[in-house]
């Protein structure tokens, strides 16, 4: 038996026209609110708070920021503003420190890795072997 899988699973079905449920529902949510300022406040501060009810709802709607609904904004930029932030890390401006170069000996430091003598014996003498390199002559040479 064969099933139909569901594509275009992100896509909102169009249901009211050519508009979503949530593009409805916030046009119809700024309208109200458009109406409801127009008849109870006086009329310049109603233009006034209209435009930006109007503006909103037309962005919650339709406008999208890196292909994300603007309340998606709205809401990381609430969050924001609302959350503690905690800071780690401070750059400092630093002076730079003139330190004069101490002159090191040609000597290979070896470290003391056990108590094993013998340990300690193989490991001067691998760190001897590869400071030092030997050429060696296998007899391949031409004379």
């Amino acid at each position: 038996m064969r099933y139909q899988v569901p594509q275009f699973i992100e896509i909102e079905d169009k249901v009211i026209g050519p508009l979503t449920v949530k593009q409805f529902v916030y046009l119809a949510g700024g309208g109200g609110l458009s109406f409801i300022a127009y008849n109870y406040l006086p009329f310049v501060i109603a233009i006034l708070l209209i435009g930006v009810i109007v503006a909103l709802s037309l962005a919650l709607a339709f406008y999208k920021i890196n292909n994300k609904p603007f309340i998606d904004f709205l809401e990381s930029g609430f969050l924001y503003y609302t959350k503690d932030r905690l800071y780690i890390w401070k750059k400092e401006e630093k002076q730079p420190e003139h330190k004069e170069k101490e002159i090191v000996d040609a000597q290979v430091f070896v470290p003391r890795l056990s108590e094993s003598k013998l340990k300690d014996l193989s490991w001067s003498l691998d760190v001897n072997e590869n400071s030092n390199p030997v050429t060696r002559d296998n007899g391949n040479s031409d004379k």
